[in-house]
This record gives C-alpha cells, structure tokens and sequence, in this order.
C-alpha cells in the first residue's frame, strides 16, 4: 500500500495540480561543504508549465542553480524510490548526478549509509501520523532518514567535493501545492553523531477552514520524541523575529524549546497551484539551540541541551496566519 510508503513516488495517474519533491542534505566532513540537492516533478494546471527539475542549493557560498527539464525526462517505479531525470538517478541510498547549466556544472555520486527513517505503522504511516490517510490534504509530508552516512563526491568548477565521513539527511513533500504559510528547520550536527532534529508548522486548509499545524521529531540517544498535532502537543510559544524564531512545545510529559537564528538565504523553487516560483527562503548556516526537558512534579528536569550547527532554515509565506 503506497500510503505505507512515504519515499515512493505518488503521482502515478495524478492530473494537475501536483508535485513531488524529494530532499537531500549533506554536510561534509569537514564541515566545509553543505548542499541541499532537490529532485522532483511539478504539474501545472497550466500545461505549459509541466517540468521535471533538480534544483541544488550550495549552503556556503549561497548559489541556487536550478536545472529544468522536460516532464517526460523524469520517470519513477512503482514498487521503490528510484526516479530518474534525465540523466540523473536517485533512490533512498544513492545520488547520481550529471548536471549542467551556464551556472555550474555538477557530477558525481553519493552512497548513503545507516538511514534512520521516521517510523511506519498502520496507524500512524510516517511523520503525518494518521492524517497520511486523509484523501484531500493539500501537502504531504514524509521523512527518509533523519540521519546517515555519506560516502561518495562531487565534481563541480574543476573542483572535487570528497563527502565520504559526511552526515545527510532526507525527506520529502508531494501534493497539490505548498502552504499558504510554513516555517521549517532541520539539524543533525550536534556534539556527537545521531541527533537529528526536524520540525515545521504550516497553515493546514481543512473543511473549508485552516489550522496551524506542526510537526516536530528529535532523535536523542535512539529515542524519536514526537510533538506534533496529531499526538495531543500544545504550541507554548511561537515568535518570529528577523534574527530568531522561538518555538515552544510541550506535552503532558515533556517541553521543546527550539531557538534558531536566523542567517542569509537564498530563494528556492516552490510550487502553487500555477507555477514552481523562487518563494522558499532558505539556508543552510542557521544554529538551534535545542532543550528537552521531562516534566517531574510539576518541576522541568533537562534531558538534552546542545547546539546544532548547519541548520535548515524556512520562514515563509504569510506569517501573520502562523503567528496569530
């Protein structure tokens, strides 16, 4: 059952409006390099505008090098994550890519090692939990792996980029279109390996309405403490400055705080209804100051308390419907 399945490709049959996108993040290392590379497939309700792309995002020097393609360049199996757009191939475990444009030039392999995918059961199929199962959500959410290994490198300017030892992450986002208003960050290099942290709160249309809902998973020492709607999780505090976003969870045994500065960014790709625009600002050089605390009589005893580094940072859209 494909709903089973958040990393396959959902758009077997699908008319417009549609997309599918898949992200992959990787740091070094070294920590000299960071990219976000984002494969994908947009349907417009405009045919004119169907594509494929690959849209890659160099976290340190701030270049945003988006490769179109085609509509029938890409093509997905259905019984695994394999797609292909045109020359370039990507599964759960690998990156093939042959990328080229007047911008950059980019080539090369990776191979992914231990991933740690978000948890799937019939009850609750993925991060979404049990609203994977409601027909008519505008946007769906999957989680690949919060955590792995790199092996592998890239070619780009005459110059190699040697990712083996690196730390990635992956997920992905497939529906209609993206929300009206979101704010989504994700780190996995804390003091020591195996720490991941991803989180989002998104305007969510539902029955003719909207309603702010969120999602947050931490994986501390093999335990994925969840927060989000669906488990019962209560916003304590949201706000949104031009250097901060402080965000406050908690439930009836523990209490988030999640508090990211916020750094430079550049404009990615996201689609509407209609097209796929440059309207995601995002980086990859924001910090989190992360603290999780378990409830104790009344009383917060701290579980974990670190910095992550090279954070993933999105604040965009109508914020006041967020912030209300």
């Amino acid at each position: 059952m494909l709903i089973l399945h958040p990393e396959r490709y959902h758009g077997h049959g699908k008319g417009p409006p549609f997309f599918e996108g898949w992200y992959y993040k990787l740091v070094d290392a070294a920590e000299q390099h960071r990219y976000a590379v984002i494969p994908g497939i947009f349907l417009s309700d405009d045919p004119d505008k169907h594509h494929a792309f690959v849209q890659v995002l160099d976290g340190v020097t701030g270049q945003m090098t988006y490769y179109r393609y085609p509509a029938t360049a890409f093509s997905a199996a259905r019984d695994t994550f394999d797609i292909h757009i045109g020359p370039n191939r990507f599964t759960a475990r690998t990156i093939s890519l042959r990328l080229s444009s007047p911008a950059q030039s980019l080539e090369g392999g990776v191979h992914f090692e231990g991933l740690t995918p978000w948890p799937i059961s019939l009850l609750s199929p993925g991060i979404m939990g049990w609203y994977s199962w409601v027909p008519f959500m505008e946007t769906y959410h999957g989680v690949l792996s919060l955590d792995h290994q790199i092996d592998g490198s890239f070619t780009t300017g005459g110059q190699a980029i040697d990712w083996t030892g690196g730390r990635g992450y992956i997920e992905k986002d497939w529906g209609a279109c993206f929300p009206s208003a979101w704010i989504w960050l994700q780190t996995n290099h804390f003091g020591r390996p195996g720490i991941s942290l991803t989180a989002s709160v998104a305007m969510i249309p539902w029955l003719g309405g909207a309603f702010r809902g969120f999602i947050i998973g931490l994986l501390h020492t093999g335990v994925l403490y969840r927060f989000a709607t669906y488990t019962g999780a209560q916003i304590e505090q949201l706000d949104v400055t031009d250097e901060h976003v402080i965000w406050i969870v908690r439930d009836r045994t523990y209490r988030l705080e999640i508090a990211a500065s916020r750094a430079s960014t550049e404009l990615l790709h996201a689609p509407t209804r209609l097209d796929m625009g440059a309207r995601a600002p995002e980086t990859l050089d924001a910090s989190v100051r992360v603290r999780l605390s378990h409830s104790e009589l009344g009383r917060y005893a701290t579980v974990f308390e670190d910095v992550g580094r090279f954070a993933g940072l999105e604040v965009a859209g109508q914020l006041e419907q967020l912030l209300a």
